[in-house]
């Protein structure tokens, strides 16, 4: 296979974009033995990202050609590579597999549910194994393999999923996003990124040179991005534009995506599914599921979940995982039907330029929300590789290799939030952050200019304000508090992450740096090593 899958090509109707979008805030408390937000990471692991690799590494295996396009954001790149991290969720696998292991005993005279706990004690059984044994607890390096493979186009993201539109007042603070991304991604992938996925689709005029600066060579931007493009595009959502300096923005295809997303048609709703909101570690006694919980005794999603989506109702019916893989091969046969269709249409209407359909995805929705999800990979990729002749899977660094002229627009500031501009990280509910955000880049700026060459313990105190400003503005914190889920910790980031920035700026400038509350800092904030607070120098 070329490694841009390019040479045994067939001539085709057009081109599909699987992109799948991993990203998890960063978290880490090192200061708590058991953190319930750090399960964010440790449930995305098991239920998304080890599932994937799996189905991509059989897929190798099998010699099932295929190109996807997938995003691994730095703070979740940071956590799969944290030590901390890996032990804690080391544990989490062996506190799974002794509870498949009781629930097994529990359930033996159950004819119905029995057969349920072994499947799952056998599913996290053969994820222990795998992580330890298959990947040797280096999730990342198994990426880069499918990536030096070309099976995988791997792209970067603001470095802690900022929003960018919102920054545009200070361009460095932007600059930043970009550039530490940049690098942390050279050093974990041995390349420049190609692409980037900008934190929520966010994208504002102008944005285009930092990215150009940095030789990423493409973007992602919600459907109205090109449609409202200035000029109007001539095949709208269906071909890359190129901005000014020459870097392309492809747009989301709003029919693939309701196709999986909707929560009315979409095909996770399907009652044969798994029901993610029935588990056991709210159904059972809680004296039995205590040790697999928080150890308050609040109760929490284990992951051991019985029961299938079945309706519009509590009464839901016991989950049967074969009927609910082989529902997940019909509806992947339906969504290539359905893009065979879509290609039909657009081939004729396009004047001889091979449409280029976009389908992004939160990576967490196959697996986390949607247990199948990884099983829909799996078949999607197989059935197409059946029929090559109507359809091809590519990377976007695909169709730009294939397309290499395109029409020159300036998509209009966007975001594929509610609404598809900024009202899902600036409302209400989260307005009050961004002065206190915008004052702290500021006089990050303003640091990096005065102090242009610090001596070694300034310098460390001054990387460490540049990523608890970085910290502070990831988008994930609006995000939460805008949705109204989890807002206590949101609001409480925000605010440490500030505070420890002012803390750090006043001992800068009085010249007074507390080293033993630096290291402290240092050790729990620790992403972004390679860190150069002058990537916030003016100019």
């Amino acid at each position: 296979m070329n490694p841009y899958g390019l040479s045994d090509r067939p001539m085709s109707l057009g081109s599909l974009a699987l992109v799948l979008h991993a990203h998890l805030p960063f978290v880490r408390h090192p200061e708590y033995e058991d953190f319930l937000e750090e399960d964010w990471l440790y449930e995305a692991i098991s239920e998304t990202y080890l599932p994937l690799l799996r189905v991509f590494d059989r897929l190798v295996e099998d010699r099932v050609p295929f190109r996807v396009t997938m995003t691994l954001s730095p703070t979740l790149v940071s956590m799969l590579n944290d030590e901390l991290l890996r032990e804690r969720y080391a544990r989490r696998l062996d506190s799974l597999c002794e509870l498949g292991a009781r629930e097994v005993h529990r359930t033996r005279d159950d004819p119905t549910f029995h057969p349920l706990a072994v499947f799952h004690r056998d599913h996290f059984e053969s994820l222990r194994l795998a992580y330890h044994n298959h990947y040797r607890r280096d999730l990342v390096a198994a990426f880069r393999r499918l990536q030096d493979s070309g099976h995988l186009d791997i792209l970067t993201c603001n470095a802690t999923h900022g929003f960018l539109p919102l920054m545009q007042q200070t361009p460095e603070a932007v600059r930043a996003q970009v550039t530490v991304a940049a690098n942390h991604y050279r050093q974990n992938f041995g390349r420049d990124p190609a692409g980037i996925w900008l934190a929520e689709c966010g994208y504002y005029p102008g944005l285009e040179r930092i990215l150009s600066a940095e030789r990423i060579r493409y973007f992602f931007a919600d459907t109205h991005a090109l449609t409202d493009a200035t000029p109007r595009p001539l095949h709208g959502p269906y071909a890359p534009i190129f901005t000014e300096p020459g870097v392309a923005a492809f747009a989301r295809d709003p029919e693939s995506s309701q196709q999986v997303w909707s929560t009315e048609h979409g095909y996770p709703g399907d009652p044969v599914y798994r029901e993610f909101y029935r588990d056991i570690g709210w159904d059972l006694d809680l004296d039995y599921i205590r040790p697999f919980i928080q150890p308050t005794g609040d109760r929490k999603n284990t992951g051991f979940k019985y029961f299938r989506i079945t309706g519009k109702t509590n009464d839901k019916q016991p989950y049967d995982p074969a009927a609910a893989r082989e529902r997940a091969w019909v509806h992947a046969g339906n969504f290539l039907f359905n893009r065979e269709r879509q290609f039909e249409y657009l081939a004729s209407r396009m004047g001889g330029r091979k449409p280029v359909v976009v389908a992004p995805y939160d990576a967490e929705l196959f697996g986390h929300w949607w247990f199948e999800g990884p099983h829909f990979i799996d078949a999607l990729i197989r059935q197409a590789a059946r029929n090559p002749s109507r359809f091809t899977l590519i990377s976007p660094l695909d169709d730009l290799r294939e397309h290499p002229e395109n029409q020159v627009a300036t998509p209009p500031m966007s975001s594929w939030g509610a609404g598809g501009y900024a009202n899902m990280w600036l409302d209400g509910t989260n307005d009050w952050i961004y002065r206190h955000l915008n004052h702290a880049a500021r006089q990050m700026v303003e640091l990096a200019r005065d102090f242009p060459d610090a001596p070694s313990l300034k310098r460390r105190a001054l990387n460490q304000a540049a990523r608890e400003l970085l910290l502070a503005q990831a988008s994930d914190w609006a995000f939460i508090m805008k949705t109204g889920t989890m807002v206590d910790y949101a609001v409480r980031r925000t605010k440490e992450h500030l505070q420890r920035f002012l803390r750090l700026h006043d001992q800068v400038r009085a010249g007074t740096v507390d080293e033993s509350w630096l290291s402290h800092v240092e050790g729990r904030n620790n992403l972004f090593p390679e860190l150069d607070y002058r990537v916030y120098r003016p100019g």
